[in-house]
């Protein structure tokens, strides 16, 4: 369906791809992974003919229908959220113009003498919506907009008072609904909670035509894609399995190009050693000659790439008290809107507690409180004796001085450490060298998010709360995270979206519902085979 031939593209001095080749082929569904920079975004505007390639060419065959959801959402203001997911349908929603301005036409008395021409339009105009299924279209958009979350309110009021994060749903929502022959979806888990995400998810494993996604939730991908195209140093690998394969298959084949690179150089210092020492001699000219001819044919085999990983390890943080946290009878709501009416709730040391719940059922809440960013209405929050707390919030990244650099930022909040262990932290969380340097406003969602964390963690708390931590981080640094969390000797109250991470990190589970709240001894991955749902908003 899709085929890229050959393709080279750059980007300013930044070579994205040489001669690369790929192929998307009917019904598959194909993870696209590469670092960040690699080109990933650059692949589906080439596609989409947004962009052209410098050499090669991309072809795509004639009548395929492509749906290109990215993070760039647009204007969207004066309809409603079903309206505008429903205008961006595809054919349909052309269809759906033309009947709406012939039924205007037909209570026109200007049009009258026109009207025997304009009711035959209609007849066919109103065949071809039967036709593309047009009546259940707003049945159809309303079920995607609940898939996504979406309230009968928030779906009919206007698109233009919702949030960023909710018009991309919008957005992502318009693509689902127009079911194209190709889905192109570029981070479509980001700002989604769990349980959209794994609405999400059963809805592309239903979806019948092909789909290329990136994604930096590796569980969404691996649960998915059964083909994995990588992006690596401007070439494209192709991969046929999920994600887990995929991982498990480059770290083979780089282990082997290793031995293979080994081998050959344990080989030619061999050869090298023997030219050298006989190189003087007459007698062994003919010999030394040979094997001079013999290292140039050679076929030199290169290392392995070493990917840059990211490692960051916990300095020991001082030991707190048994008891952590302590929330006795809290009682807090916002307006008429009543979220905790006498809650009782306590976090140990080395408790490591995630907390579940639909959006608007105080998860965030609970972590202001605890953080003292939010005071209870009634009741009384108190920390433990030596309690150090470090609390990662979303609007933290807002708080950022723009002007400041990402170096300075570290200085002014740590001005007693040396030079060398800051650039050494900044190392650690993906800024080194230039980077380092580079102004709080012109860094993306998941460099601010790695800033924050780094100053949050330098000092090392023994007390944890954070609110999504791994929104806006890519894989790699997900899972410098996961390590370096799973080492983390304090107690940590989470919220996060990503399974991977509740499973890897929690080892007690709260779990807030309208009927009142559930506490589960064991970590997210015995509470979803104890319920039967991997969130309390799905029930199987």
């Amino acid at each position: 369906m899709i085929r890229l031939e050959n393709i080279s593209k750059q980007n300013g001095s930044q070579i994205l791809y040489i001669e690369a080749s790929a192929s998307l082929l009917k019904g598959e569904k194909v993870g696209l992974v590469g670092p960040n920079g690699a080109g990933k975004s650059t692949l589906f505007r080439m596609i989409v003919s947004r962009e052209l390639p410098d050499e090669g060419q991309v072809s795509v065959d004639r009548g395929v229908t492509i749906g290109y959801f990215d993070q760039d959402v647009g204007e969207m203001s004066g309809r409603s959220a079903v309206a505008e997911v429903m205008n961006g349908a595809g054919p349909v929603s052309d269809v759906a113009a033309e009947l709406r301005t012939l039924e205007a036409a037909m209570a026109d008395p200007d049009q009258a003498d026109d009207m025997g021409a304009i009711i035959e339009r209609y007849g066919e105009v109103q065949g071809r919506f039967e036709e593309l299924d047009g009546y259940a279209l707003e049945g159809r958009a309303r079920e995607v907009l609940a898939g996504l979350n979406f309230s009968q309110e928030m779906m009919d009021g206007d698109v233009g008072a919702l949030s960023g994060g909710w018009k991309m749903r919008v957005a992502l929502a318009r693509i689902l609904l127009m079911r194209p022959d190709v889905m192109l979806l570029d981070e479509p888990s980001n700002h989604l909670d769990l349980e959209s995400l794994i609405w999400l998810e059963a809805f592309l494993k239903g979806y019948e035509g092909a789909l290329l996604m990136t994604s930096h939730d590796r569980e969404f991908m691996n649960r998915i894609v059964a083909k994995v195209i990588e992006i690596d140093g401007g070439s494209l690998t192709t991969y046929s399995g999920d994600y887990e394969f995929y991982e498990a298959q480059r770290a083979q084949n780089e282990k082997q190009q290793q031995a293979q690179y080994e081998r050959q150089q344990a080989m030619l210092a061999k050869e090298i050693k023997f030219i050298e020492r006989f190189k003087a001699r007459a007698s062994h000219a003919a010999q030394v000659q040979s094997r001079v001819k013999k290292l140039d044919k050679i076929e030199k085999v290169e290392p392995p790439r070493r990917r840059q990983t990211i490692l960051f390890e916990f300095r020991p943080a001082p030991r707190s008290g048994d008891d952590v946290a302590t929330l006795k009878n809290i009682h807090k709501g916002y307006g008429a809107r009543r979220i905790y009416d006498g809650l009782d709730f306590g976090v140990r040391r080395r408790e490591r507690w995630c907390v579940m719940g639909v959006n608007g059922a105080g998860k965030s809440t609970l972590l202001k409180l605890v953080a003292g960013a939010a005071e209870p209405d009634e009741g009384a929050v108190s920390i433990g004796a030596s309690v150090k707390m470090g609390y990662f919030a979303q609007h933290a990244m807002d708080l950022l001085d723009g002007d400041r650099t990402v170096f300075e930022t570290l200085e002014d909040a740590f001005p007693q450490a040396g030079q060398g262990s800051l650039r050494t932290l900044a190392g650690c969380f993906g800024f080194s060298g230039d980077d380092a340097e580079k102004k709080c406003r012109v860094l993306s969602g998941g460099e601010k998010a790695r800033l924050v964390m780094a100053k949050m963690l330098y000092d090392p708390p023994n007390f944890l709360v954070l609110d999504e931590p791994t929104n806006h981080l890519d894989l790699a640094t997900k899972e410098m995270l996961i390590t370096a969390l799973g080492n983390f000797e304090g107690a940590m109250l989470f919220v996060s979206h990503d399974r991977r991470f509740l499973g890897a990190l929690s080892n007690r589970v709260l779990e807030l519902t309208p009927e009142g709240v559930h506490k589960y001894d064991g970590g997210y991955t015995e509470y979803v085979a104890r319920t039967g749902h991997e969130a309390p908003g799905l029930h199987e």
